[in-house]
């Protein structure tokens, strides 16, 4: 049975304001390919990094562009992208602005599995099991959570109110394992906190193109249930959406590319926050493009991030959820702000 949400190929015609914006945003995240293989403290030009990626050129060049600038600038944009569905994806099944993975709780779930494996077991298990306990504790805590809120159903309001009391929770277990444990695992552990890219490699950068290709067009045939849901719950059950089963599945999905990100990249904050707002600045409130333009809008932000953080404060590699924490800070009370009458 075709899905509610299925939109048709027309929506996304170049003739219209969302076909333009999709198309700049995709223009641009390739030119990023290229842009930030450039950018370091040895610049390159476009067609040296062009040439090296086609093979044409080695020694130096290929080592710099291949086994650094490329694979980073890649994670930096399909984390960004998988940040950017998530927290569309949660803002629309919790019908609030202010949802995001990092506020509600999954990030912290992942980050306190990930401290505790950083604490506790990264000398007996190697350091490659990092991300499956980092997916694994958003997956659990998310799951708390929706079980927590149930009661003959999940209403958003309760999700989110649940989700930020758990946020809170994991925050202060992450806090607790960090004081209690050795400086070297403080250490590991503060950083992988702050969120960076550094270090990046061709193996994350596999692992989250499979979670992005995977999930997002699952992800986008649910987009007619979400822009039912808008109406309430008995309106979207009126026009034959399963509420309840589609909502799980959302959130499924939401809590898997958060957690993948999270394992490639860190606890970054914000950018799922930032992302689907910007898209709906842009191209309106239909969820099918507004998934898709968070996708790309995430990506740039936090390549944006990345690059700032590798290049402005040279030789110093700050981590690139400082500068995604420094907006989307005083964004997010800016939308609490805007949105004080609503709650």
């Amino acid at each position: 049975m075709k899905r509610e949400g299925t939109l048709p190929p027309s929506s996304f015609s170049l003739k219209t304001r969302t076909g333009r914006v999709l198309l700049l945003l995709f223009l641009a995240v390739l030119c990023t390919c290229i842009l930030g293989p450039m950018l370091g403290n040895t610049l390159l030009s476009p067609l040296q990094v062009i040439q090296t990626i086609a093979g044409a050129s080695g020694g130096a060049n290929e080592f710099i562009v291949m086994n650094s600038r490329l694979p980073r600038t890649l994670v930096s944009l399909l984390v960004g992208a998988a940040l950017g569905v998530s927290g569309a994806l949660l803002q629309g099944v919790v019908r609030n602005p202010l949802a995001a993975p990092d506020i509600i709780g999954v990030t912290g779930g992942a980050s306190v599995a990930a401290v505790a494996f950083l604490t506790y077991a990264s000398g007996s298990i190697g350091i490659g099991w990092l991300p499956a306990a980092a997916v694994c504790g958003a997956l659990l805590v998310s799951m708390l959570i929706y079980m927590l809120a149930w009661k003959k159903g999940v209403t958003p309001m309760r999700l989110i109110l649940i989700g930020i009391g758990i946020a809170a929770i994991m925050s202060a277990m992450t806090t607790f394992m960090i004081v209690v444990s050795s400086s070297v695992s403080a250490a590991q552990a503060y950083l992988w906190l702050t969120g960076s890219i550094y270090g990046a490699s061709w193996n994350d950068m596999y692992a989250m193109l499979a979670a992005v290709v995977l999930l997002t067009p699952f992800a986008l045939v649910f987009a007619g249930s979400l822009n039912a849901q808008q109406f309430g719950d008995d309106t979207a059950a009126g026009l034959g959406v399963r509420t309840e089963l589609d909502r799980f599945i959302l959130l499924f999905i939401s809590v898997v590319l958060a957690g993948a990100a999270v394992a490639a990249a860190g606890a970054i904050g914000f950018v799922g926050l930032i992302a689907p707002h910007i898209a709906r600045t842009l191209i309106g409130r239909t969820f099918a493009p507004v998934i898709t333009a968070s996708a790309f809008l995430g990506g740039l932000l936090l390549f944006g991030a990345d690059v700032t953080a590798r290049t402005i404060f040279y030789p110093v590699d700050v981590p690139a959820g400082v500068f995604t924490a420094a907006v989307g800070a005083p964004f997010f009370l800016f939308l609490l702000y805007r949105n004080r009458n609503h709650f």
